[in-house]
């Protein structure tokens, strides 16, 4: 398993539902999560094979959001 932690603007309720809709279909993602409440709208990855940062990007920029690596 493969963790991948970003930072993102998937700050609503709505927002993140439209990010289920692609999050959940991918076949390398086994478990995803957003918590909302932190400042940064961190977007939890847990894959099953590795996966990106840009490959993300790509699956939720169509929909009008955004991602991008957390800084630490």
């Amino acid at each position: 398993m493969n963790l991948l932690i970003l930072k993102s603007d998937i700050y609503t309720k709505s927002r993140q539902q439209l990010a289920a809709k692609v999050l959940n279909q991918h076949p390398a993602i086994a478990k995803w999560t957003v918590d909302r409440e932190d400042v940064d709208n961190v977007l939890r990855i847990v894959s099953k094979r590795s996966i990106s940062e840009r490959d993300i990007q790509k699956l939720i920029e169509p929909l009008g959001l955004h991602c991008e690596d957390l800084p630490e």
